[in-house]
């Protein structure tokens, strides 16, 4: 099996020594996504809510990119800033899944995030 770098002008550039996501052995492993719009490029820090909006379209970017998809997800990292957004987090979150078949997942509360941001994630999900 050989590890396959995944990059995506779709989602935001490693700003460090990462990449965007590895596929290997039919999985594809992405880094923790933030809420930067590469459209425009900008953080968006209008709400959680957009947040992890913007946040789960820079996964699905990356998964889209090693050929997988949202629906393909078996286990999700969220990192927020404050645990008291998790029921607006678990609404925008759910949305993105077509069914109740969610992935297996956890979410923590951290001091501090890159750039400063409220929320983070990062997936596994199936890539053949």
């Amino acid at each position: 099996m050989k590890k396959i770098v995944i990059h995506t002008p779709n989602a935001p550039k490693a700003i460090g020594p990462y990449s965007q996501g590895i596929k290997y052995n039919g999985f594809l492993y992405t880094s923790g996504q933030i809420p930067f719009d590469v459209e425009k490029d900008q953080l968006i820090t209008s709400g959680i809510q957009d947040e992890v909006t913007q946040v789960m379209k820079n996964v699905a970017a990356i998964l889209e990119a090693g050929g997988s998809s949202v629906d393909q997800i078996v286990k999700t990292t969220i990192f927020l800033k404050d645990l008291n957004d998790f029921n607006a987090v678990n609404e925008i979150y759910a949305s993105f899944f077509k069914d109740t078949n969610y992935p297996a997942r956890e979410c923590v509360e951290v001091a501090r995030l890159p750039r400063d941001v409220n929320v983070e994630i990062s997936v596994i999900a199936i890539a053949v």
